[in-house]
C-alpha cells in the first residue's frame, strides 16, 4: 500500500513501522513512540468486533498497529493538540480514517461523551513517572508524555473502569517498579488482573517493562507468561522478541 501524501510541519518526518507498509509521522520536538508502544499493540487481546480505545495515544502508533490485527473500529484519545493532529494525519496517510478516529481531549472526561461501558478493549501506554517536584529537564510535550501531569495512574485506571463494558479488557504497559500499585488500583476499580508478562533487556538483567491485562468484573485468576527477552548473548534481538515486535502473528484476529 502506498502512503498518501499529507502535509508535514517543520521538524516532522515519516518513519517506517516495518509492517504492512505502514508509516508514522514523528518529530524530535515531541515524544516519539518506542518499543513499549509496539509491544503493547502486539500483547493486547484484540477483539474481532466491538469497540477499541487507545488512551494516551500520542501520535497514534498503537491504533495504527492494532488495525493490522482487527477490522473493529478503533479510537484514540490524546490531550496534547499537536500530537492529536499528528495522529490524525498519520491515520489519513495510511488510509485508515474509516477505521480509526482520533479524539483530542481528557481521558478522564471521555465517559461523559461516550457513556459507561462503551468499549470492549482499552489499551494504554500512560506516563510512567509520578510528579515529585523534581526538575523536569524536558520540553512541555515530553514532560506530559513521561510524567503524570494531566493524569495519574489511578485516574487512568478509573477511566478504564468507567469506559469498559463488563467482561471488557484493559491492556497496559508500564514500569515493573509500579506493578504492586497497578494491581492494587485495578482491583480497587474492579478490573481483575489476568495476564502479566515481564520484558527484560537481557536474560541476566531485571525487567524494565511489564505488560498487564485485566478484565472488568473478572474472576480472580492471574497467569504469568514467559518473560520476553529483548537481546540475546550476542546483542542481537532474540527470536521471541523478533516474532512479537515485527508481528509475524499480527493478523491472527483480523477478518
Amino acid at each position: 500500500m502506498k502512503l498518501k501524501e499529507v502535509l508535514l510541519q517543520t521538524s516532522e518526518r515519516i518513519d517506517d513501522l516495518l509492517t504492512h507498509e505502514l508509516g508514522i509521522i514523528q518529530s524530535e520536538e515531541v515524544f516519539s513512540f518506542s518499543m513499549d508502544a509496539v509491544l503493547l499493540a502486539r500483547f493486547a487481546s484484540v477483539p474481532r468486533r466491538g469497540r477499541i480505545l487507545d488512551m494516551c495515544t500520542g501520535n497514534g502508533v498503537v491504533p495504527i498497529l492494532l488495525s493490522t490485527r482487527t477490522g473493529a473500529p478503533i479510537e484514540g484519545i490524546e490531550i496534547q493538540p499537536r500530537l492529536a493532529d499528528m495522529a490524525r494525519r498519520s491515520v489519513t496517510m495510511n488510509g485508515l480514517q474509516e477505521q480509526i478516529t482520533i479524539h483530542e481531549g481528557d481521558l478522564r472526561e471521555l465517559y461523559k461523551e461516550k457513556g459507561y461501558g462503551a468499549y470492549d478493549l482499552i489499551t494504554v501506554n500512560p506516563p510512567y513517572m509520578p510528579m515529585n517536584g523534581s526538575d523536569l529537564k524536558l520540553n512541555e510535550h515530553q514532560a506530559i508524555a513521561r510524567h503524570e501531569i494531566h493524569c495519574t495512574l489511578a485516574e487512568v485506571i478509573e477511566a478504564c473502569a468507567k469506559l469498559l463494558r463488563q467482561g471488557g479488557k484493559m491492556s497496559m504497559v508500564h514500569k515493573p517498579l509500579r506493578l504492586a500499585e497497578i494491581i492494587t488500583l485495578m482491583s480497587k476499580y474492579r478490573i481483575e488482573p489476568k495476564v502479566i508478562r515481564f520484558v527484560h533487556p537481557r536474560v541476566d538483567m531485571e525487567a524494565n517493562m511489564v505488560l498487564i491485562e485485566g478484565i472488568r468484573e473478572g474472576k480472580p485468576e492471574v497467569r504469568l507468561k514467559p518473560p520476553l527477552i529483548v537481546y540475546d548473548e550476542q546483542g542481537n534481538y532474540g527470536p521471541d522478541f523478533m516474532e512479537i515486535y515485527y508481528g509475524s502473528h499480527e493478523d491472527e484476529t483480523k477478518e
